[in-house]
Order: structure tokens, then sequence, then C-alpha cells
């Protein structure tokens, strides 16, 4: 009977060795601070990566960013969340979202996970445009460079320990940012007033602060950017502007590519009118967002003063 009792004794031991191993590493799990993950990183989750970019750069070291939407490959439109986007999102500190209709499917996640003290910065409320507003917002100079201001205010607010790093971050990035910053000032000192068209929307918000004159149809650049068939009237007119001449480049968006913007390619190149490629999402995905901004308008001031000297 005493072996039998110390053999009970022995296994209820173990059972309970085993037991509080098991709940000490789900509390490891579980309960680690919603603000730092065990290395002491902000966990942040960009909706894409032209977001996490920035926040990537204003972080260092002190962050640990996920950016979800980076295929280049993929038309962001038509992106379909996953389980383990849920995870991330649920686990993140800060959440960055575009807003406006571009990443619904992460605002539904942010409101099923409900993860406590987590902040979340959408861009379209910060800049305060309505839900059916032109969502590319990253191609504003101007609220680009708002976003990265209030992402600096959040990391601060997040770890206020570190807010000299921080500052410092800040100011290397808004450093940076003033090389392709100057490039849009240069262009419009060059090209001021000259008519271009688009084949989305996505380029409306560079167009302006180049000095641009995009004359390409509302209605067909609007069409195109939501996947859906332009009106008849406006692709006569948008034909119009590309067979008479009218614009001196046509900027394309190569990441959402449909027959009808193929055939809108195809007879600007029969005409002479450089195309400029533009994509939704940084390309390489391993660029920073100000090199891949740079880039873009190297091309675009390339393509016009191609046009200018007639060559």
């Amino acid at each position: 009977m005493r072996k039998t009792a110390y053999i009970i004794i022995a296994t209820v031991l173990v059972v309970l060795i085993i037991a509080g191993a098991l709940a000490s590493v789900y509390l490891s799990n579980h309960t680690t601070s919603s603000t730092t993950s065990s290395s002491g990183q902000i966990q942040v989750v960009a909706a894409e990566n032209f977001w996490g970019s920035l926040i990537t750069q204003l972080g260092g070291t002190r962050v640990s960013v996920l950016s979800i939407v980076s295929d280049p490959n993929a038309d962001p439109h038509e992106y379909e969340s996953n389980t383990a986007d849920a995870i991330a999102i649920a686990n993140a500190s800060l959440v960055i979202v575009n807003g406006a209709g571009y990443d619904d499917w992460a605002l539904k996640l942010i409101a099923a996970s409900n993860t406590p003290h987590q902040v979340v910065l959408n861009v379209q409320k910060l800049i305060n445009q309505p839900t059916g507003a032109n969502p590319h917002f990253w191609y504003s100079p101007t609220y680009v460079n708002e976003t990265v201001n209030a992402m600096y205010q959040d990391l601060v607010s997040i770890d206020p320990t570190h807010a000299a790093y921080y500052k410092q971050q800040y100011a290397a990035l808004n450093a940076s940012l003033g090389v392709y910053n100057a490039r849009i000032a240069e262009i419009k000192q060059q090209f001021g007033g000259v008519k271009v068209a688009a084949t989305e929307d996505i380029f409306a918000y560079l167009a302006t602060p180049c000095g641009l004159d995009l004359v390409s149809p509302a209605a067909f650049m609007e069409a195109v950017s939501e996947g859906n068939d332009p009106p008849a009237q406006s692709i006569v007119q948008f034909q119009n502007l590309i067979t008479n001449g009218t614009v001196a480049v046509l900027v394309y968006n190569s990441q959402t590519v449909t027959p009808l913007t193929q055939n809108i390619e195809a007879q600007a190149t029969q005409q002479g009118i450089p195309i400029v490629p533009i994509t939704e999402t940084i390309q390489p995905p391993t660029a920073t967002f100000q090199d891949w901004m740079n880039s873009q308008l190297i091309d675009l001031q390339n393509a016009l003063n191609q046009q200018a000297h007639g060559k």
C-alpha cells in the first residue's frame, strides 16, 4: 500500500510539473506586453509596403515591421487576407492602414481582434478624406509628410523612453525624402503646364505638385482604378487625346493591366508618345519608398524631356 501511495504521489507531482511548464509557456506566449516583443521591439503591421517602408525607416532598430501587401506582380485592390495576417494584426502594437476602401480587409481584421491599447493609424482619417476619395494617398508628397509625422508621434507615444532616438530617425527620413521632393519641384519648373495622360487616377496626386496638366478623362481613370468598365464616351475621349497628339506622355499603371489599358498603351506607342510605367506598391520590394518614388520621377522627367526635344 505504501509503495502504491508513493507511486500515486510521484505521478501527481509529475503531472503538476508538466502543467506548470505548459502554463508558463502559455503565459509567455499570451501575456507579453502589447507594446513590445520579447526582443524589446515594437511590433508594427503596415497593410501595404509603401507605408511599411516609411515606418521601418522611422523606427529603425526599435521596430519590427511586417508589410502585408508587397507582391509586385499582384493588384493590391484584389488582395485577400489570410489567417497569418489576422494573427499579425492581433499581435501588433501599431497598425497602419491606407483607408478609403483600399484595404478594408485590414480594417475588418483590426475590428475582429480588438487588441487592447493597439494604436491604429488610418491615413484616410488622418488627412480628413472621405471614404470615396481617390485612395492613392502615398502619391501625394503632402499626404506622405503628414503621415510620416503621425507615424513619428505614434512611435513616441508607444515608446516614450526612446523619444530622442525617434527624433533623430525622423530628421534623417525627412532629409532623405527631400531628394524626391526636390525632383518634383524641378519637374514643375521645367515642364509646368505640359499636358499628360494616365490610365488611372493613381497619378493624380503626383501630377498636381509636378505642375502637369492631367487631361485624361477622370471617369476613365477612376473606373480602371476600381476595376470597372469606363464609360464609352470617356474611352473615345482618351483615344482622341492620344491620336491627336494632345499629350506629351502616357503614365501607365503596370501593376493593374487590362485589355483596355493595353490598347491605350499600344495606341500611344504608335503615336510616338513615351510611356512612363508606375506601380502601386514599391518595386523592387527591397527598395525604400523614396528611392522607388525618385526612380519613377526620373523616368517621368526623362520622358518629358524626350518629348520636349522631339526625340
